[in-house]
């Protein structure tokens, strides 16, 4: 099915207090709703994703995969702020009949969640047999299970965590601070702080993977070599993929999303007593070379919701190992699934 888009005409008010007066949201169905409701999976995907789930995860999602479409009712919506068709800087303000730009305002993880619940219940959807996130994702998934605690019927979590580490939140300034040092980036255009946006993405590569990754698959072998070197070569190329798919104000929005994330704000007193309010079955997933957002939080998580199944992966690809280790992440799932 093509890619679909929910437009509500009703004033959005964000957690900040700013009022957005429509919103669009983008998503992809697969598979069909069955008779009594219960084979919906909904996937909550990352930081700079789509809502295409069956292209970048097609390890885990697609005909005799654990997700299958013949079994399940798949969706996954992209975010709120994002460029890829949901309301973001690049969407027309209704009030101004321009694009916002750096105008759109600030939103957190609790805002998309919302939009979200909204497309829902434009599917008429009521139960969500499982609920599945993976880094950025599964702060979303974490925020609606306690929004909606009797629809989730079960969670799946993915090297993410609770809040937004000071590890995490620092990573993002940095990546800010490369888009700011842009002087486009705040420009009334599409391509406003590409140059940033290229730097904000090679300080990403270093924490999506590690030392001993870029060790094993760029290292030079030319050692008389003196410039140029592979490594440049790949960070190069990863800034330039992500400028032709993605947005500078995107993506300086969403990283100040992922740093409002704590699920205990407004909640409790702290993380531990607000994880302690989801009992669902709960499958978490760490991996071992995950730098950015590494197995101590997913174990936190494991330790202290109640009905928790924590397992954790070898992985040579650190944080991406989420996206890549298909086969390995798809025999949990399924194990814990049949039980």
């Amino acid at each position: 099915m093509p890619l679909q888009t929910y437009h509500s005409t009703q004033p959005f008010v964000l957690e900040s207090g700013h009022i957005l007066p429509e919103i669009h949201i983008a998503y992809y169905t697969y598979g069909t709703l069955n008779a009594a409701g219960d084979n919906v999976v909904w996937v909550c995907h990352a930081l700079t994703a789509n809502a295409e789930v069956a292209d970048w995860w097609q390890g885990l999602i697609g005909e005799h995969r654990v997700i299958d479409p013949s079994k399940h009712f798949i969706v996954c919506a992209n975010i709120l702020g994002s460029c890829y068709g949901s309301s973001g800087p690049l969407s027309i303000n209704p009030e101004t009949e321009q694009p916002y730009y750096f105008s759109f305002p600030q939103v957190t993880i609790r805002d998309m969640v919302k939009a979200h619940i909204m497309l829902r219940r434009h599917l008429d959807i009521s139960d969500i047999y499982l609920l599945v996130g993976g880094s950025m994702g599964g702060y979303q998934a974490l925020e609606w299970t306690l929004a909606e605690p009797d629809l989730v019927k079960r969670l799946f979590l993915l090297a993410t965590g609770s809040a937004e580490s000071a590890w995490g939140i620092a990573v993002h300034t940095a990546q800010r601070l490369s888009i700011e040092a842009d002087p486009t980036w705040k420009d009334a255009s599409s391509v406003a702080g590409h140059a940033g946006l290229k730097a904000a993405r090679a300080i990403g590569m270093l924490t999506y993977r590690n030392y001993q990754t870029f060790v094993r698959t760029q290292t030079e072998p030319d050692k008389d070599k003196t410039d140029d070197f592979r490594a440049s070569s790949y960070i190069i190329y990863q800034g330039n993929k992500l400028v032709k798919r993605f947005n500078a104000q995107s993506y300086w929005l969403l990283t100040k999303a992922m740093d409002s994330h704590n699920i205990a704000r407004g909640r409790s007193t702290d993380s531990v007593e607000t994880l302690q309010l989801i009992s669902q079955p709960t499958l978490v997933v760490g991996i071992t070379s995950d730098i950015l957002c590494p197995p101590e939080e997913q174990r936190f998580m494991g330790q202290h919701i109640p009905n928790a199944a924590y397992h954790e992966i070898d992985s040579p690809y650190g944080h991406d190992g989420f996206l890549i280790e298909f086969e390995k992440i798809g025999a949990i799932l399924q194990r814990w699934l049949n039980k």
